[in-house]
């Protein structure tokens, strides 16, 4: 009788958010979960094993990470407005303090949430298909905090030999709503279905654009589906047929 492996234990920071609090649900039956709070305990989530700290704070981010096997990093100011004064010490710092208590506390996976607006400038200028490949032009000191945390990925997974994986991630919505989400849309299931395939991956590093399959797309996913084993389910176009 072949014995049952031990669920993997994921630590997800940033869970009070909208990507956070999705995966916590969809992901909470494959593995042990536990969730990092800024401030805020969410309610529907307070029965689930959970942390509250500050990622700017190493001494108070540190202990979340013990005994954790994997570590999908949410945590940030997602505003493409947001100022130095907070980018800072939530996007980047944070950032690392994220990698570092990974490395000292033995844990080998971080999913690290970057974004499409490392790359927004083709978009600004519709120089389409935009791929992961090319380099970077953020549009936002927001896109540029999350070409750091790319480059640092790269750095901690050659020099500690982690395995890191980078989603640049669409528009995160329930539902495409507009022309925009038409083509950049990020279904909550296929968002789940990217984690858990990027927490699974045995490539050493890798950045990929996490979107649904739409049929306008203008960023390439060729990669993602080859190299996590991606397998979208939904398309925007169903909305709009």
């Amino acid at each position: 009788m072949r014995m049952q492996q031990p669920r993997k234990r994921v630590l997800i920071t940033g869970a009070a958010g909208r990507i956070g609090r999705e995966l916590a649900y969809r992901l909470r039956d494959r593995y042990e979960l536990r969730l990092h709070f800024h401030h805020l305990v969410r309610d529907e989530l307070r029965h689930l094993d959970h942390v509250v700290a500050d990622v700017a704070e190493f001494g108070s981010i540190a202990p979340a990470f013990e005994g954790i096997d994997a570590v999908v990093h949410l945590a940030a100011d997602p505003r493409t407005t947001a100022p130095w004064e907070s980018v800072l010490p939530v996007n980047i710092v944070g950032t690392y303090n994220v990698f570092e208590a990974a490395r000292r506390s033995g844990v080998r996976k971080v999913v690290f949430a970057s974004t499409n607006h490392v790359m927004g400038m083709y978009d600004r200028d519709q120089q389409w298909p935009v791929y992961s490949s090319q380099p970077v032009r953020p549009d936002s000191l927001y896109g540029v905090s999350k070409a750091f945390g790319e480059a640092l990925g790269r750095y901690y997974a050659d020099r500690y030999g982690m395995s890191v994986i980078c989603l640049r991630i669409g528009w995160f919505l329930p539902a495409p709503i507009d022309e925009i989400s038409r083509w950049m849309w990020l279904s909550p299931r296929d968002c789940a279905q990217l984690v858990w395939r990027a927490i699974e991956s045995d490539l050493g590093f890798g950045i990929f654009y996490a979107i649904s399959a739409n049929a306008r797309r203008h960023w390439d996913i060729t990669d993602t589906i080859e190299k996590l084993g991606y397998y979208p389910e939904d398309d925007a176009e169903r909305y709009f047929s």
